[in-house]
């Protein structure tokens, strides 16, 4: 199934292969591609570029279909990234988080720092956070996987470190 190029998200870019590389989704998913193409909320002379995962129920593309501006899909890694980080030490507190210190980090970004942190709002945290954590451990393969591949890539475009 060919990703459309006639809808307003235009591609550039794509992985027409995604079905078979979704994870533990991977031929049995209804994400049929992924590209990086011109966004759909472009404006008269202002062009974003936006990354797409296309979702298709069948019958018709999905209205479930995500476009994110670049910088969210790395917002998105950095979060990913932070809290597998976390998560390898969690094991040492009860519930898995310090209920006096939920921040996890403040990465440094323009105008300010993203602060991750613990949502000590949700009512059932414990509960949920245990959820997490053995999801987390059961796609870490694949997960790992992933993130080997993101630091070799930005090991070769020079982004070795601070």
């Amino acid at each position: 199934m060919k990703i459309p190029t006639t809808l307003k998200h235009k591609p550039v870019i794509t992985v027409p292969n995604y079905p078979s590389v979704d994870g533990r989704y991977a031929n049995n998913t209804d994400a049929k591609g992924l590209s990086l193409g011109l966004a759909q909320w472009n404006e008269r002379g202002q062009v974003d570029v936006s990354a797409k995962i296309w979702r298709h129920t069948g019958e018709r593309w999905s209205r479930q279909s995500e476009e994110l501006p670049l910088h969210r899909v790395l917002d998105l890694a950095i979060l990913v990234c932070r809290s597998k980080a976390y998560f390898r030490e969690a094991y040492r507190m009860d519930n898995l988080y310090d209920p006096g210190n939920s921040q996890i980090d403040r990465i440094p970004l323009q105008g300010d720092a993203m602060t991750i942190e613990v949502c000590r709002d949700n009512q059932m945290l414990e509960n949920d956070i245990q959820l997490f954590v053995q999801s987390q451990a059961r796609d870490d393969e694949l997960i790992s996987e992933r993130l080997v591949a993101l630091s070799r890539i930005l090991r070769d475009m020079g982004y070795s470190g601070a």
